[in-house]
């Protein structure tokens, strides 16, 4: 069998066709040709054509504006409105809670701050009323109203206090005795019975 030498096979295209590197190279100068033939001239270019193609790649890549000034690659920010801001709702603040004391706190605190006073403790008004009815209950007939001067009330009112004030200390006195803390009647009914204001009564 006879050896035939061979042969690379050329395409038409593979010189200076559409598919060559120089293809390709000449058309892009022809469209750059083109589409400044256009612009110097103002001539619209029909849509599909390449020139029109061209101009459109070169617009996205240089990011042409539609009013034809270039501006170099930099897309200016548009100016946004202000828009006012939302008013938030109050916070709602939970009320703290109550603070509670252990048991008898309190009542040691009262007691430290009413041996240190020496005012008065009952209200003025409703003590007088009481002397007066009581006067007025007890006066001949029942019927005549007796005139009091302010400070013999005041010193009535001093008198009554001192007296009560001294019956709780002895009725106190009696509940340690029994090994209790809280005062009982029967605490009291002892201390007059000792002091003998139950016959002074009976009198």
């Amino acid at each position: 069998m006879a050896r035939t030498k061979q042969t690379t096979f050329r395409y038409p295209d593979a010189v200076g066709g559409k598919n060559t590197k120089a293809g390709i190279a000449k058309k892009a100068v022809i469209a750059k040709k083109a589409v400044k033939a256009v612009k110097a001239a103002k001539i619209k270019v029909e849509p599909g054509t390449p020139a029109e193609r061209t101009r459109s790649q070169l617009a996205k890549v240089k990011d042409e504006p539609t009013d034809g000034h270039p501006t170099g690659g930099v897309i200016k920010p548009k100016a946004r409105k202000a828009v006012p801001a939302r008013k938030s709702a109050p916070a709602v603040v939970a009320p703290k809670p109550k603070r509670r004391f252990r048991a008898g706190t309190v009542a040691l605190r009262e007691i430290r701050k009413y041996q240190k006073t020496t005012d008065l403790l009952l209200r003025r008004a409703p003590f007088h009323r009481l002397v007066r009815e009581l006067a007025n209950k007890h006066a001949p007939g029942g019927e005549s109203e007796y005139r009091w001067r302010p400070d013999a009330l005041e010193a009535l009112q001093e008198a009554s206090e001192a007296f009560l004030v001294g019956m709780l200390e002895d009725s106190n006195l009696a509940a340690i005795h029994a090994k209790r803390v809280t005062i009982m009647p029967k605490d009291m009914q002892l201390v007059r019975r000792l002091r003998r204001e139950d016959e002074a009564g009976n009198i």
